[in-house]
């Protein structure tokens, strides 16, 4: 099952993706260019460079499952990234409020305790 949650890690590909991509093309992109490992249950973030489409690829334990959005209107806004890094590691939340539309530079955290 395509389960989203704060317990999963969330990591950003640092380059825009041809959209024709498939699960393929996409686990190459995270072995070699993001170096990070396909099979550990972590969900690997890929925008399209004009930003209007989202893919997310993830090891389900027997399989890859692939998500794919697409904006009819609009595009998805994306957080300062570091560009000397090959990938960046998301929270839940800032994943969430790009997939609802929420602009990120207005949107403020509480403190809350953290343990």
């Amino acid at each position: 099952m395509f389960g989203l949650n704060e317990s999963t890690q969330f990591y950003v590909c640092q380059r825009y993706v041809r959209m024709n991509m498939g699960i393929n093309g996409l686990y190459q992109i995270v072995r070699t260019e993001m170096e990070l490992p396909p099979l550990g249950g972590a969900v690997f973030i890929f925008f399209s460079k004009n930003r209007q489409q989202v893919k997310m690829l993830k090891w389900d334990g027997d399989g890859f499952l692939l998500y794919q959005k697409r904006l009819e209107r609009g595009t998805f806004e994306l957080p300062f990234f570091d560009p000397k890094d090959k990938q960046c590691k998301m929270p839940y939340r800032t994943l969430s409020a790009i997939m609802n539309g929420i602009c990120l530079k207005s949107m403020r955290y509480r403190k809350r305790l953290n343990l």
